[in-house]
């Protein structure tokens, strides 16, 4: 199973529509297939023009090391010069806190990833999974 287009739209609006509604600030969103690579972005009006560096940073760094970016933000805590050789392996592609969120089928098999910016980094992880959950898919933050 991959994550298709339709479905990256679906989660995409699902992740603004849930930003919306609360109030936050403009969020951007990034769709990751399982090897790191986008099949969709958006931003919204009113986000800075960073945000897709951002966004895919926090979604590339949990496909490709197979964890959510609070599990990632906890192992950097822990062992802050592991995850800095690790970023460096990837060439600074990964952005270690929450938003970056990995995406299961039912079966429990890693078909992608989320990442979301523009609030702060726990309410980015609740949008992705927002987002996520909309299409009948399993987030883990």
């Amino acid at each position: 199973m991959t994550i298709t287009l339709e479905a990256a739209n679906m989660i995409m609006a699902a992740v603004r529509h849930h930003g919306t509604e609360r109030g936050w600030k403009p969020l951007s969103t990034v769709v990751l297939d399982a090897g790191g690579h986008p099949i969709a972005f958006s931003r919204a009006d009113g986000a800075s023009a960073g945000r897709f560096e951002i966004a895919r940073a926090k979604a590339y760094g949990a496909v490709m090391l197979g964890m959510g970016g609070r599990a990632q933000m906890a192992r950097a805590e822990a062992q802050p010069y592991f995850m800095a050789a690790l970023n460096g392996a990837f060439g600074g592609q990964v952005l270690p806190v929450p938003g970056g969120v990995l995406v299961r089928d039912a079966a429990g098999r890693v078909i992608g990833a989320v990442g979301v910016t523009g609030d702060t980094s726990d309410n980015d992880a609740e949008a992705a999974l927002a987002g996520i959950a909309a299409v009948g898919l399993i987030g883990e933050a």
